[in-house]
């Protein structure tokens, strides 16, 4: 049977209730367009999951406490703000169904929503004298960005290797899991040692997260219909790249001449998902995200047992088996 949001949340379901309250008051203005779209983001919550890793560190570091909530109410502002962003650079007008920010107000409110969002992550942070989450928080900030502006910068030439892919998914992806659980951690009165630990243990499982994500694209374990989207957004992900380094010169230069320039063509994306499956960089990259996962697991090992850590065990299984 399938692991369930709802039930690995049990140990810090009273938490979560009073978390989603606190942030619900911390997004509150006085200016009433803000007031609305704030009241918008809100209601278009996702599953939730950084919040978690939140608490469920702190649980496994030390004691559930303030600053854990503030913790938690930080990081879900800041990374807020960088998907409203996000939704401006990348001109979408959809996230996770519902229109984004930027489609219903424009792109010059959007980009002040972001900024408030970021100025009021700080200044709770700031009010409480809570340096170190802020530290935390605000060095994922720039890491995201770095990342951001490194695909941007390999994927115009599509020269992306496996060593830049890292770098890439681990400042785009797995630098916002890893501060979610340094900050648990850091917030629960943990050791600096133990703070480390969590964030490497983040890190670990944000690297297997994005790799799921990438193997989404070739219908992992013909799970549904292949979409391509990474192909025709001419994103250079693993199970693509191990393909490419080991296909033939002129193979090679096909593959990546339709990603460059036929991503708009179903017919040509097929070729490159069967390219990619049947030189095996689905079975690869499924290989590489269980390592991940295996390496952060044993970070773990140390902590005494406890409902928390198994519920962080769970969380961790759920990333590496969910279906979206």
């Amino acid at each position: 049977m399938p692991l369930r949001l709802d039930d690995i949340k049990i140990p810090i379901a009273r938490e979560m209730e009073e978390f989603e309250q606190k942030f619900r008051a911390s997004m509150k203005t006085r200016v009433l367009l803000l007031d609305k779209i704030m009241g918008y983001i809100v209601k278009r919550k996702g599953k939730q999951m950084r919040p978690m890793f939140v608490f469920l560190s702190a649980g496994v570091s030390g004691t559930i406490n303030d600053s854990t909530y503030r913790g938690a109410s930080l990081i879900e502002l800041l990374h807020t703000a960088t998907l409203v962003h996000d939704d401006v650079v990348d001109e979408a007008n959809y996230r996770r169904g519902f229109f984004s920010v930027n489609a219903l107000w424009k792109n010059k409110i959007a980009v002040l929503v972001g900024d408030f969002l970021l100025s009021r992550g700080m200044i709770l942070s700031l009010e409480n004298k809570d340096f170190n989450l802020l530290s935390i928080v605000t060095e994922a900030v720039r890491e995201m960005s770095e990342g951001e502006l490194l695909q941007m910068e390999k994927s115009r030439r599509l020269d992306i290797n496996e060593a830049v892919y890292y770098d890439i998914i681990r400042q785009k992806t797995a630098s916002l899991i890893a501060s979610c659980c340094a900050v648990g951690a850091s917030s629960s009165g943990a050791s600096e040692e133990v703070v480390k630990k969590m964030h490497r243990f983040g890190e670990n499982i944000g690297m297997a997260f994005q790799i799921k994500d990438d193997l989404f694209d070739y219908g992992e374990d013909e799970i549904g219909k292949p979409l391509g989207i990474d192909i025709k957004e001419k994103k250079m992900t693993l199970p693509l790249i191990h393909a490419l380094s080991k296909a033939d010169w002129l193979t090679k230069r096909r593959i990546i001449g339709i990603v460059k320039n036929d991503g708009d063509k179903p017919k040509k994306v097929k070729e490159v998902i069967a390219f990619v499956k049947k030189s095996g960089g689905i079975d690869y990259a499924q290989q590489v995200m269980d390592r991940y996962h295996h390496d952060a697991l044993a970070l773990l090992k140390d902590f005494p047992e406890s409902p928390y850590k198994t519920s962080l065990i769970q969380l961790v299984q759920f990333t590496i088996d969910r279906s979206n």
